[in-house]
């Protein structure tokens, strides 16, 4: 069921349709694997146990966790009996609705160190909403998806939090995964350990200003966060070019070709035709080039951090 912006094109829906379900909405029906599925991850337990290997679990790509509907509340118990039962996997949970996780997991204060737990945040609006929600719970690891990226968004206030004890801002990073108030002279919770962005994709895909994603890149640098660029989305910031044998890597560039959108930085606003764009605001022209072509480069760099396994955590 769509509950914000970033619903509108969601792959989802797309695949649910393609393929004759009816399991979207607040009244379709919702399909649960057979046991078979359900047993894979007791599996690669063993298998990591065997290893030593971290091996992320990516929950419910298709579906929201934490969805309130009647059909996924034993679905949900059983999942928490899983997760409790392979403490060697990490288990990612993202949702769009952090209001419901409080009245949803059994785990109150203490949470098993193996749960990452996320939300999305597609604007600053959805930020400022669902940020302060997550941040609630003592997740091992507390993580923002701002995917797709429809608008500029700071985390600034997110990423490290004053020492929950004293308020004070004293805090020190120790063996890089546990963060230290020295005002207080007691460990504390911080603000999110991990940030994920990406542009939009498929064919009706909204564009995004590269600052953006530039911005949210420097600001986990300051806080020493991790940052996980997936994708550009469907759109890039140049010209596009076209096949020229006579070229040295035989493309060239395609100055023929119309910028797709003119998409404005501070405001998040995009037009089609360059004479609709308003004299205010930083401004750029935008090709849609495909998620291939657009690629995953930010400024000519890859960024594909992840964070560290933590140790168990409680709330203080």
């Amino acid at each position: 069921m769509q509950v914000s912006p970033a619903c509108r094109f969601c792959y989802a829906k797309a695949w649910d349709k393609r393929y004759g379900s009816n399991s979207w909405g607040s009244k379709g029906e919702r399909r649960m694997f057979g046991d078979k599925h359900w047993a894979r991850p007791l599996k690669w337990n063993r298998d990591a146990e065997r290893t030593g290997e971290q091996v992320r679990v990516f929950c419910a790509s298709m579906a929201d966790v934490f969805e309130d509907h009647p059909a996924l509340v034993e679905p949900r118990a059983r999942l928490w009996r899983l997760i409790e039962a392979t403490p060697s996997l990490t288990w990612m949970l993202l949702t769009k609705r952090p209001e419901n996780i409080a009245g949803m997991v059994p785990w109150g204060d203490t949470w098993p160190r193996s749960v990452w737990l996320g939300t999305s945040a597609e604007t600053q609006k959805f930020t400022d909403q669902r940020l302060p929600v997550l941040l609630q719970h003592p997740a091992a690891v507390r993580f923002v998806s701002a995917a797709p990226l429809l608008g500029p968004v700071d985390l600034t206030e997110y990423l490290r939090l004053p020492c929950e004890r004293c308020q004070g801002e004293g805090v020190v990073t120790v063996d890089g995964d546990v963060d230290y108030c020295y005002d207080c002279d007691q460990g504390y919770l911080p603000g999110l350990q991990w940030v994920i962005t990406e542009g939009e994709s498929g064919a009706k895909a909204r564009p995004t200003h590269p600052d953006w994603f530039a911005t949210i890149r420097d600001d986990c640098d300051m806080a020493e966060v991790p940052f996980h660029h997936k994708q550009n989305g469907e759109h890039g910031p140049y010209v596009p070019t076209v096949p020229d044998a006579s070229h040295p890597d035989g493309r060239a560039p395609d100055w023929d070709r119309k910028p797709s959108w003119w998409v404005c930085r501070e405001s998040g606003e995009a037009v089609r035709r360059e004479a609709d764009v308003p004299r205010t605001g930083s401004w750029v022209a935008v090709y849609k080039v495909g998620v291939k072509a657009a690629g995953r480069l930010l400024e000519g760099e890859l960024h594909d951090e992840f964070p560290r396994q933590p140790e168990q955590v409680s709330a203080r």
